[in-house]
């Protein structure tokens, strides 16, 4: 693949999705313009945040894409609840604005950790996880995930994430597909 400058927008919870996130994309040969919304901290909660800012976001983006190379990665915990769950829920902030639903060839990749996305990458660091327990936070240290992620990225990359990988992991690197164009 060629290295276009492209622009990618990373909606989030936190910092830790947030260094996720662009490290993960930056392995993938994203070398663009990145621009982080993070949720302010003591606010609301993260994925109160996320869902709000979605439409924001896709009618920016749909603005946009004609004239510039652009995508959006939308980074929301499911928490207690499923993929799917927060899939409609992003799909109904959507419909309440008054736009359409994510398009097949909309660059807009939703990564969904379930629970967090430390139990990702508390399992890349060769940990047994589950997708219910919550697992520790990186505080003031989010950078700790980066060799994990470089890893995450060539499993991705050579389609080899273990079979035992959280099926939100799995759902992730399929979502991945959707930016992958914008490289070409």
């Amino acid at each position: 693949m060629s290295q276009r400058r492209v622009q990618i927008v990373i909606l989030c919870e936190d910092r830790q999705q947030e260094v996720f996130a662009r490290h993960f994309l930056r392995e993938r040969g994203f070398n663009g313009i990145f621009r982080s919304k993070i949720c302010p901290p003591g606010r609301q909660s993260g994925e109160q945040y996320v869902r709000t800012q979605y439409p924001v976001e896709v009618k920016a983006y749909r603005q946009n894409r004609n004239r510039v190379s652009i995508g959006l990665v939308v980074l929301i915990d499911a928490d207690t609840g499923g993929l799917q769950e927060r899939l409609n829920q992003l799909e109904f902030a959507l419909s309440e604005d008054a736009q359409q639903n994510r398009q097949p060839d909309d660059a807009i990749a939703i990564f969904i950790p379930k629970r967090n996305i430390e139990t990702w990458i508390h399992f890349l660091q060769g940990e047994t996880v589950d997708e219910e327990t919550e697992y520790a936070k990186y505080q003031k240290n989010e950078a700790a995930c980066k060799p994990s992620v470089e890893n995450l990225a060539e499993q991705c990359r050579s389609q080899n994430l273990p079979d035992n990988a959280p099926a939100s992991l799995q759902a992730a690197c399929g979502e991945l597909q959707r930016l992958l164009p914008l490289l070409k």
